[in-house]
């Protein structure tokens, strides 16, 4: 009898837990409406290129920090990628430590210095420091450092939730600022006298730059190449990596915690056993933007996670020279779970080939929950 008290008294706990998380789902709001944003005035376009002016050197000095054990994959990537592209900065990717740093949600590499090498080249600083998501915000290394940085004169970029970083490092009080969609509350929350400012994808406010969610990186990335050698070099990378347009106009009210999100999140997740390890082979001379924006959106899906597999555990060196390990040591894998090749498509054209591949394979909500995470616009994604 006891024991079927028990029994009872668990169910009806575990009933009751259901029926509170049915009143929280029903009451988050639905899917919101798309709606395109007005576009940018010149004159605002123009105050955001001659605050990123460089403030130091004739060609720049771009140093892209990490902390060895999470740094978001495409932060830490795409503004290398692109700005290497480019050729118009000496740009040299940091880590706290010695070592490896492990991104996430997906990929292995070697950083190029650590923060302390870093600053035995170059006493005098950088240009520029861009400051990626990280697993911890309160890292006293890293905080250290870009308060270092900055005082030495250079302008700091946090990248989607880099901005919390930036915040805890004291560098966003009084300023005008953005992050992703999902830590607005919070950074607003720890930082009261930081000016949220809605509906743009890249703020500036002297010295401090920050951007929307991760796919931000690449508008705020050709924003920066304009700002160094000009619109008509911007518009010509942007046209290598598939993306011949860019501005920071962004619809907020697009990004938001709604139903739909809440409830794919959870039932992907609850399917653990349909759960996938889907490889990609890493090649020599891969494009590492392309590489990261795959691998990031398909280990986004609560379904999946991108795996790199090669014939060996060396490091493989990416297009532009960063070093990447591979996951699996694996001369094949699986067709059924191989992912295509990223090949020589352009970095934006990966992306939207691989949100169609996860629509194909998981169905368009999953591929509107990755591209809320990447905080990517859905009227593209979808196209």
């Amino acid at each position: 009898m006891k024991s079927r008290r028990l029994l009872w008294s668990a169910l009806g706990a575990f009933v009751f837990l259901i029926a509170i998380g049915g009143v929280w789902i029903l009451s988050l709001p639905a899917a919101p409406s798309v709606a395109a944003p007005p576009p940018i005035a010149q004159d605002e376009r123009d105050a955001t290129i001659a605050a990123l002016k460089p403030p130091k050197r004739q060609r720049p000095l771009v140093a892209i920090i990490g902390i060895n054990d999470a740094t978001e994959t495409t932060d830490y990537l795409m503004p290398y990628g692109i700005l290497t592209r480019a050729d118009v900065a000496d740009v040299v990717t940091l880590a706290t430590a010695p070592g490896p740093i492990t991104l996430f949600p997906a990929l292995k590499v070697e950083p190029q210095a650590t923060i302390a090498e870093f600053d035995a080249r170059h006493p005098d600083g950088a240009d520029y420091v861009i400051v990626p998501a990280m697993s911890r915000d309160d890292d006293p290394e890293a905080l250290q450092w870009i308060r270092n940085q900055s005082g030495k004169g250079a302008i700091v970029i946090g990248v989607c939730v880099g901005a919390k970083v930036v915040g805890d490092a004291g560098l966003l009080d009084g300023k005008r600022a953005t992050t992703h969609w999902y830590s607005v509350k919070e950074l607003r929350g720890k930082h009261p006298s930081m000016r949220y400012v809605e509906d743009r994808r890249l703020v500036v406010d002297d010295g401090v730059a920050t951007t929307t969610g991760i796919t931000a990186s690449m508008p705020m990335s050709l924003t920066l190449i304009e700002a160094i050698a000009g619109r008509d070099k911007a518009k010509a990378v942007g046209r290598e990596i598939g993306l011949p347009e860019w501005d920071a106009r962004h619809e907020s009210d697009e990004f938001r915690f709604t139903r739909p999100f809440a409830l794919t999140a959870i039932g992907n997740t609850a399917a653990f056993w349909a759960h996938e390890r889907l490889g990609i082979e890493l090649k020599p001379d891969i494009d590492e933007v392309s590489l990261a924006l795959v691998t990031d959106a398909w280990s986004r899906t609560y379904r999946s996670q991108a795996v790199t597999f090669a014939r060996t555990a060396d490091a493989r060196q990416t297009r532009n020279g960063i070093r990447i390990y591979p996951d699996q040591v694996a001369a094949s894998w699986p067709a059924e779970r191989l992912l295509p090749s990223v090949g020589n498509r352009k970095p934006a054209e990966a992306l939207d080939d691989a949100l169609h591949g996860i629509t194909a394979r998981y169905g368009t909500r999953t591929t509107d929950f990755v591209a809320m995470q990447l905080e990517y616009p859905r009227r593209r994604a979808t196209q």
